[in-house]
């Protein structure tokens, strides 16, 4: 499946804003040739860090990447015809996602219908408290959102764990 952008969401515990999945959005799985469903809260990320083999070199930063985050969220839907979500589905994440507290950094959109978003709210102290990014195209809709917070130098860190696509450095998304 491919998964081109991820789409995350840290909050500083402080801030108590959390971002409404809506239920139609789960729903979307059903529709979906293929999904990827991700959902973990604080004790189960915990729990997920005991795991972790001791004698990878990473295995401490992880954990301290970790023991910020409040919660893992993963929603990727691929599908075989197009239009087989709305867009409504997408507003209703974006429309939560309104400065002061957020601002959008990214807004790719092409004439194809591959749209993505990158959203961030500044925690202070050089900390992320949210990133969102959302990635939207004919066939396909993914979403990941992980509260928390964050160093913005760690964010690369979490590809390729709990469900969430690895970028390579370097690597870009092209937009027929």
């Amino acid at each position: 499946m491919k998964l081109a952008v991820i789409a995350f969401v840290f909050l500083a515990p402080a801030w108590a804003q959390e971002i409404k999945f809506p239920v139609n959005l789960d729903a979307l799985a059903e529709k979906a040739a293929s999904s990827t469903v991700v959902t973990l809260d604080k004790s189960m990320l915990r729990f997920a860090g005991k795991f972790i083999n001791d004698h990878d070199g990473d295995a401490d930063e992880f954990r301290r990447l970790v023991a910020g985050l409040d919660n893992v969220y993963v929603r990727s839907f691929e599908f075989d015809h197009e239009g087989e979500y709305s867009a409504a589905d997408v507003e209703s994440i974006r429309s939560q996602l309104k400065s002061p507290a957020w601002g959008r950094l990214v807004g790719v959109r092409s004439k194809h219908g591959e749209n993505v978003d990158v959203y961030f709210k500044d925690a202070g102290n050089s900390m992320l408290g949210g990133i969102v990014v959302i990635d939207a195209e004919p066939r396909e809709l993914t979403i990941v959102a992980l509260t928390g917070t964050i160093d913005p130098e760690h964010i690369a860190d979490l590809g390729g764990e709990f469900g969430i696509p690895r970028l390579e450095a370097g690597e870009t998304r092209r937009v027929r």
